[in-house]
């Protein structure tokens, strides 16, 4: 038996040739093509627009791989985290966060991650595999149809922080927001799309070179970096020394600000000398900087530190003309805040 084709990971040209070699008209492919992004099709039955024995010739020849929600989680804040079951039954979570003026989706990018940060559930479990792009697209249109259902707008935008490092995924993810934001496609604006990571330089030189029109996300947590090495492993391969040298190049080629990610916690990362640290790090790169709530994965190691070492922080970077936002964590109550997404249902 042949195995079938997944037709999305055909191009659009590639669509139009294997029509014109089945003895139909090029047009044709890209009729498929607009039920494959644009429509969102999961069955050929559903392109009313093909004849019969046309949409019978596809099935035989490919198939749609397509995500399933197979369980879906709200929270009292509005917040709905969604076990994504993949076609080959493996598993990741996707998160719609809603503010009063706007929703955004969390996608992930890997089944897993292999990174290895102590603070983070998603680390724990192993890395399986990337994410094809269709994969991540279809997360951010079921995101969609539930902040069109429960919050009555569309989505508003889209933030690569789920399972996985996109870096590491690099091809794939930028391959996803190319169709998100293609008038093909969902026809988002880049603007509205941030990918975080953990600061993986040559990949963000990468970046920067690919001339990418969305935002760029670092999780820093510390400027020290013996301090970050404990919590992050990957600082012991490329150091903030390097990592500040690729998000200038990153800067001067996009003339973008960075966003750093910093979780402020008890005994580790609370001391003035630790905001001094920022504060120097900051001043040499135009960023901004959200400090974010910790959510706790079920262990004493890392806590949550005092308000007044959070307001020490504020009060630090907005006496030095460094923006700073303090994130507080939505969707806690079912495990779908910021660094608990790990396949955790009930």
């Amino acid at each position: 038996m042949i195995k079938k084709q997944d037709i999305r990971a055909l191009t659009k040209e590639e669509l139009r040739s294997f029509f014109v070699e089945n003895g139909d008209k090029a047009f044709r492919g890209n009729q498929v093509y607009e039920w494959l992004w644009s429509k969102v099709a999961y069955t050929f039955d559903d392109m009313t627009n093909l004849s019969k024995t046309t949409r019978t010739m596809l099935d035989e020849n490919f198939v749609i791989n397509h995500i399933e929600v197979d369980q879906m989680q709200r929270s009292n804040d509005g917040t709905i985290k969604n076990a994504i079951k993949l076609h080959d039954s493996l598993i990741v979570e996707s998160v719609l966060i809603p503010t009063e003026t706007r929703t955004t989706a969390c996608v992930s990018s890997q089944v897993g991650c292999s990174l290895d940060c102590n603070f983070c559930a998603t680390a724990r479990l192993k890395r399986m595999r990337n994410l094809n792009p269709d994969e991540i697209y279809d997360q951010v249109v079921a995101i969609d149809k539930q902040s069109r259902l429960y919050h009555h707008h569309k989505l508003s935008n889209i933030v690569f922080m789920g399972m996985g490092e996109p870096l590491l995924n690099y091809k794939n993810v930028l391959a996803s927001i190319e169709k998100i934001t293609s008038d093909e496609g969902l026809g988002m604006s880049p603007k509205r799309i941030t990918l975080s990571t953990v600061g993986i330089p040559k990949m963000i030189k990468k970046l920067a070179d690919d001339e990418v029109k969305f935002n760029l996300a670092v999780s820093l947590h510390s400027a020290i970096d013996d301090v970050r090495s404990k919590m992050m492993p990957i600082n012991e391969k490329s150091n903030l020394a390097e990592l500040l040298e690729s998000l200038q190049y990153w800067y001067l080629k996009t003339k973008k600000i960075i966003t750093f990610e910093y979780v402020v916690w008890k005994g580790i990362n609370d001391t003035q000398k630790d905001v001094n640290a920022l504060v120097d790090y900051c001043k040499q790169v135009p960023s901004k900087v959200n400090i974010i709530e910790y959510n706790a994965i079920d262990d004493g190691e890392f806590q949550q530190a005092a308000p007044e070492a959070i307001d020490m922080y504020v009060h630090t970077l907005e006496s030095n003309r460094i923006v700073v936002n303090v994130r507080r964590s939505r969707g806690k109550d079912i495990d779908a805040a910021c660094g608990q997404l790990a396949n955790k249902t009930s």
